[in-house]
């Protein structure tokens, strides 16, 4: 995949989103009020937060019970045992820990701090945290559907998080959740500038749209959730995200 030229624009006025709220009509609605039309082939990229929320994953500390290992990893990360004890709920292992820190596998396979569980830009309540959708290729093939339905065109859809990298500062955008979008693209067996043939190179294009589009999205209160990518010309790919995970028998840092 490439393109000589892309083009993204957050969609304004996404309204605070509620368990049960039908996303993708709110996201057609605010595009149409905007005047912004979305087209065949565009990639519409979905803050998870707002994903989460409609399915309801937000939950309440006050009715988490911690267990006996979830305070003692509380006290050597000094985190709250309720927030630990979720994040051993949510994940398949801890891999490192330190004071702040805590390096979960998530049950879906993704490897993130706190296994993905935020707080920010989640409820007025101090006391809700948000969990990361249950199925985000799911989540993302439903929306993807509801969308062309609605709008009568095909386009692709990613969920993204805002997640940090081993070795890097910072956090960039990944991509949780996909449907009409080639998420992993092979080179192999392409040639380079010199008539070289590509032997590993594989692209992946479905983080690098996510954290292009976390650009618009921003991680305070710039309340741009929604962003519409043009150019690549997406929407009729069978990939999902889990093409994107590393085989542990092939990951050297874990």
């Amino acid at each position: 995949m490439s393109a000589h030229q892309l083009n993204l624009f957050a969609i304004p006025a996404i309204p605070l989103i509620g368990s049960g709220d039908d996303l993708a009509g709110l996201i057609c609605t605010a595009a149409d009020d905007a005047e912004l039309t979305i087209n065949t082939g565009d990639i519409l990229v979905i803050a998870q937060k707002l994903v989460s929320k409609a399915e309801g994953r937000i939950v309440s500390l006050k009715a988490v019970e911690p267990g006996e290992e979830a305070r003692q990893l509380a006290t050597a990360t000094e985190k709250e045992p309720e927030v630990v004890q979720l994040i051993l709920d949510q994940s398949r292992r801890i891999l490192r820990h330190r004071p702040g820190v805590l390096i979960a596998e998530h049950k879906l396979g993704f490897v993130l701090a706190n296994a993905g569980i935020d707080r920010s830009n989640v409820d007025e309540d101090p006391d809700k945290v948000l969990l990361l959708p249950e199925n985000p290729d799911r989540s993302a093939a439903t929306l993807r559907d509801s969308i062309n339905k609605e709008l009568n065109v095909r386009v692709g859809v990613i969920i993204a998080d805002s997640v940090g990298r081993a070795w890097r500062m910072g956090t960039t955008g990944m991509a949780l959740g996909c449907a009409g979008v080639e998420a992993l693209a092979n080179l192999r067996g392409r040639k380079d500038m010199f008539g070289r043939e590509l032997q590993v190179s594989e692209h992946a294009v479905a983080d690098s749209i996510a954290s292009a589009a976390e650009l618009l999205m921003g991680e305070a209160d710039e309340a741009t959730p929604v962003v519409v990518v043009r150019g690549l010309e997406e929407g009729e790919s069978e990939q999902d995200s889990k093409v994107l995970l590393r085989p542990e028998d092939e990951d050297m840092f874990r």
